[in-house]
């Protein structure tokens, strides 16, 4: 009967909001309609983890049962969409020693990643450089720019310097065109990935106008666009509120830097918005209460805003709270899962705009350097994983229904032809008039 229930309304809200549901070529690309994700027609929901670690524990071929173990571990908790990075800019180990020099065996480690993603029936959402000098990031790309006689003075100027910039968009080039050495299809043509992120978590704090940041995310959306028309594109913002919508900025957690969750979110090329959440570092002088309070608002105003201003799907692509706050239990990480879960899940359930969450981070057991205090290895974190299946559950729950709705409507339309085409056949000869 609940679930009797849940489709009645369902199909009353898509009737009333015009949610047009459209059967595409089943080719496995996830795309946009309005608000909603779609794979194949079908509406789409995500929930999903982040796991930055996969290709460099992946370069090595004697670790990549690790890769295969946090997928199988994912995929049996009904996790269907993992986010990581597809660079590794300079220092150890690199993905790009230099500019447009490539480290093959780390490549390979990327497309055992892509591959055994596919495998699992798990989608990706590939990263393409960070905001931070943690593997590179926009730091390095300033020092290679500077060692070919550019005098920069911050690491901000990656967004503004036309030598960083070409780097840059050379390795989206590269990383776009490259052919996986285990399935042979080429990363632009494989439905495995479901979208490109132009970067993680991109700040410019010398512009604080938001100008500097805009124009990138401009330029480097049309520049994506023009390779791959196939897969989606974010732009990996943290979700800041900018000068477009000063009355949201009270929203912040007191941050100002350079970006605008509303006007880079409007750019053409950005399929979908994504929002970040950290109360716990943000707000690490309050209490849980308080910081479970701002995560509620926080979801509300980016779920609010996605439906009616940007008009295009929301995924809260990292959120997580870390065993070493003080006064950590597990009691109060599973509340604050439960708090993401519901808000998606509540938004999703009525034709909304919140599509998905990805947890921050996953882990499987033998990676202990890769421990940050926000990990979850799902066979030793009973409690929160229980609480990640159920939010699996009840989203594959909604696509079922969804399906169930867009079948009937489907059977409806051919009733139709049908009929029309009778009535066609026996009008056929009559004599009109007297």
């Amino acid at each position: 009967m609940k679930h009797l229930f849940v489709a009645l309304l369902l199909a009353i809200l898509v009737q009333q909001q015009c949610v047009h549901i459209y059967v595409e070529a089943g080719d496995g690309f996830i795309r946009t309609s309005g608000v909603h994700f779609l794979l194949n027609g079908y509406p789409y929901y995500a929930n999903g983890f982040n796991a930055y670690w996969l290709m460099y524990v992946a370069s090595d071929p004697s670790q990549r049962y690790k890769v295969s173990s946090a997928f199988r571990e994912a995929s049996s908790h009904g996790l269907s969409v993992a986010r990581t990075w597809a660079f590794s800019d300079g220092g150890y180990r690199p993905l790009q020693y230099s500019p447009g020099s490539y480290n093959e065996q780390m490549f390979k480690g990327l497309d055992f990643v892509i591959a055994e993603a596919r495998k699992y029936g798990i989608k990706l959402i590939l990263s393409l450089v960070n905001n931070y000098e943690s593997f590179g990031g926009k730091n390095q790309y300033v020092n290679w720019a500077r060692s070919r006689g550019q005098y920069l003075t911050s690491d901000d100027d990656f967004f503004r310097n036309p030598v960083a910039k070409g780097y840059y968009k050379n390795h989206v080039n590269t990383v776009l065109n490259r052919y996986n050495t285990f399935t042979r299809i080429q990363y632009k043509n494989d439905p495995t990935i479901m979208a490109w992120e132009l970067m993680n978590e991109p700040r410019c704090t010398s512009d604080p106008s938001g100008r500097t940041i805009q124009a990138w995310i401009r330029e480097m959306a049309s520049h994506v666009k023009s390779i791959d028309r196939n897969h989606l594109l974010e732009a990996g913002l943290e979700g800041f509120y900018g000068q477009s919508t000063p009355q949201r900025k009270t929203l912040n957690p007191g941050f100002n830097i350079g970006t605008d969750f509303i006007a880079n979110n409007r750019i053409p090329g950005i399929d979908f918005a994504t929002a970040h959440s950290y109360p716990d570092q943000w707000l690490s002088s309050t209490n849980d209460q308080a910081q479970l309070s701002f995560l509620n608002n926080w979801l509300n105003s980016h779920i609010q805003d996605s439906q009616y201003i940007l008009r295009k799907p929301l995924l809260l692509t990292e959120f997580g709270k870390s065993w070493k706050d003080p006064g950590f239990s597990t009691y109060q990480r599973d509340l604050l899962f439960n708090t993401v879960y519901y808000k998606i899940y509540s938004s999703a359930k009525r034709g909304g705009a919140a599509s998905g969450g990805l947890f921050w981070q996953l882990l499987t057991e033998g990676l202990d350097s890769f421990r940050d205090g926000y990990e979850i290895v799902l066979s030793q974190s009973s409690s929160t994983a229980n609480v990640i299946a159920q939010q699996s559950h009840k989203l594959y729950q909604l696509r079922r229904i969804f399906a169930r709705i867009r079948n009937i409507q489907k059977w409806k339309r051919a009733k139709a032809a049908r009929r029309d085409q009778w009535l066609r056949r026996s009008n056929r000869g009559k004599r009109i008039g007297n």
